[in-house]
């Protein structure tokens, strides 16, 4: 009997250092050495896993591994899968399907839109990948992602939606000052342009408030403007606009005087007139203008109570005294008792009979020379004098006389004082009976009828 397959059995078991699924063993894997062992038997090729093992059952044995009919079972590391759990031994001396184990991998995933995503070992298994978003979007869902054994991502893809509002700078306007004269002033600025911080593009530019290069009142006016992107996200600014007047000190009145100013009295290029009533005469300036500096032109303005001086011997010299006056008014009459002469007197009041009275000094001319008397006020006039101022005043008709003289009102100008009569104005006062006219120049006069 042949003792060689005995002793080379005892061999085997004795220093055989293969291990149990292993599918490796001392005497090596080649393929010749299983030819030769194993002469007759169908076989297939050892098991070699890689990030695995495998453990393996024959029909015929411990010492028969890889014979037909073995079964073995793969086990692959955390991270992979096996493309078959088990697998047999075929008599094709190939096994049932492919044994390998394969990294786990799963599906690459969408990249979001406006954005994008880093991973820190691509789909692989256990991958972790955050989602970021371009600028101006704002992540909505799970910002990261891990990729599981099961080979689905832990969470979904999440999206980029604008919620972010467009910036926008409002422009930097300084006061302005208004205008000599006016009390507006033109307010210019550069439009601002917004900016949207996603993908810049703006649908409306909105203004509150004047645009610019409008004329401001005085004042603080409150501006803003306002902007939209196409997610109907809106960015908003404000700012002001404040428009000064420069003003001087405000002016008043005189005392027995009236004052007149045009645009807002008080205010830079403004212009005050003064005038006094009548008696009165104006000392400083008869108009002063607002200046830049604030301060007003020329000096002080009073109206000083005329100091008339009566006891001159001529009418002229009396009148040339009322040179810068408006107008004077001669009223007279033959007696004090004359109804005509107290009907004037009672009646000549502005509210009655609409005339101006504030410019005009009264000059009354009572009885007949040389019992004639004059008043200015209380200022008596000699009857010489008297007289004379009579005959002046009737000087323009063509053949005055004693009863002309006396019993009329004459309205003089500061030109007649000089010279003629140059016009006639009627002064609305009701007129009584027994009117004696009076020519001037060609022009009829009743009882009343003012020379002005």
């Amino acid at each position: 009997m042949d003792m060689w397959p005995l002793l080379l059995l005892f061999v085997q078991l004795c220093f055989c250092s293969g291990y149990e699924g292993s599918g490796r063993y001392a005497y090596g894997d080649d393929e010749d050495w299983y030819s030769h062992t194993y002469r007759g038997t169908p076989w297939c090729a050892p098991i070699k896993i890689k990030h695995g093992d495998v453990s393996c059952r024959t029909p015929r044995g411990e010492h028969y591994r890889n014979v037909m009919g073995t079964r073995c079972k793969i086990r692959c590391k955390q991270g992979y899968e096996a493309q078959s759990s088990e697998v047999v031994c075929m008599a094709s001396k190939h096994w049932s399907s492919n044994y390998a184990c394969r990294e786990i991998r799963c599906p690459k995933l969408d990249m979001p839109i406006n954005g994008g995503y880093k991973c820190s070992d691509g789909s692989y298994f256990n991958s972790r990948c955050e989602f970021f978003c371009s600028p101006g979007f704002t992540l909505k869902g799970q910002k990261t992602a891990t990729c599981r054994y099961n080979t689905v991502w832990s969470a979904g893809v999440p999206t980029c939606v604008d919620i972010d509002p467009p910036k926008i700078k409002c422009p930097n306007v300084k006061d302005k000052w208004a205008e000599p004269g006016k009390l507006t002033a033109r307010v210019t600025w550069d439009t601002p342009e917004g900016v949207d911080t996603a993908d810049g593009i703006l649908t409306d530019v909105i203004l509150k408030g004047k645009p610019s290069k409008s004329d401001f009142p005085e004042g603080l006016h409150k501006m803003s403007y306002t902007v939209f992107d196409r997610a109907g996200n809106k960015g908003s600014c404000r700012f002001t606009v404040r428009v000064r007047v420069r003003r001087c000190s405000p002016l008043f009145p005189p005392d027995n005087g009236y004052m007149k100013c045009d645009s807002d009295k008080d205010n830079y290029g403004a212009t005050c007139e003064f005038t006094c009533t009548g008696g009165s005469e104006l000392r400083g300036s008869a108009a002063r203008v607002c200046q830049y500096g604030l301060t007003w032109s020329g000096t002080d303005t009073t109206c000083a109570p005329m100091n008339i001086n009566v006891g001159v011997r001529t009418a002229a010299a009396l009148l040339d005294q009322f040179y810068e006056k408006r107008r004077l008014l001669v009223i007279s009459a033959p007696t004090a008792a004359n109804h005509n002469y107290r009907f004037q007197m009672t009646n000549l009041q502005q509210a009655q009979c609409g005339l101006d009275l504030r410019h005009v000094t009264v000059i009354e001319l009572v009885g007949t020379y040389p019992a004639q008397v004059g008043r200015i006020r209380h200022n008596l006039l000699s009857p010489g004098l008297a007289l004379q101022l009579s005959l002046t005043c009737a000087s323009s008709q063509p053949h005055p006389s004693q009863e002309d003289v006396a019993g009329h009102s004459f309205f003089v100008p500061h030109s007649q004082l000089q010279a003629d009569v140059v016009k006639v104005s009627r002064l609305q006062a009701a007129v009584g009976e027994g009117v004696v006219p009076l020519w001037v120049h060609g022009v009829s006069l009743h009882h009343g009828l003012v020379l002005g």
